[in-house]
């Protein structure tokens, strides 16, 4: 496991285009662990990194499943989840440890930014006009509406 650990932490993994909701597969050297690929299903917590048999990493993301039997080598900090989840295949990342005060501490900073952009948000103090004239003179259906009256 040591060694599995030590090629994630000092390696750069690329997003797969095996990549959806559920969780991206992460090319890269593959991590071998030294007991059965094959175990008991637990819970799976969102930003899991699953190592199935085929040493291919899975990161897993908002739709993943609740349980499962491949080990976990990793959980990402959650402050960290909406920006992997926007990663496109062929994106490269990597991999740092850090202690559990250092990951609530993020979440915690990340929570702060949010609370302060909604904080900063106004209400609409009146109702917008529809301008109708500019929405009768676009061609918003191409071939259908001449936008002439």
């Amino acid at each position: 496991m040591e060694e599995a650990i030590a090629t994630l932490l000092g390696t750069e993994f690329r997003v797969s285009p095996s990549a959806d909701r559920m969780g991206m597969r992460l090319d890269g050297p593959l991590l071998q662990l030294s007991r059965s690929w094959d175990i008991v299903s637990d819970a799976i917590a969102t930003g899991a990194i699953q190592v199935p048999g085929s040493g291919q990493p899975i990161l897993l993301l908002a739709d993943h499943q609740t349980t499962g039997g491949y080990p976990k080598i990793a959980t990402i900090v959650s402050a960290d989840l909406p920006a992997e989840g926007r990663r496109r295949p062929g994106d490269a990342l990597r991999f740092a440890a850090v202690t559990v005060e250092a990951a609530e501490e993020l979440c915690r900073a990340a929570e702060h930014q949010i609370a302060e952009l909604v904080a900063s948000l106004e209400p609409i103090t009146q109702r917008p006009e529809i301008d109708l004239r500019s929405l009768y003179d676009g061609n918003l259906i191409s071939g259908v509406v001449s936008g002439l009256d």
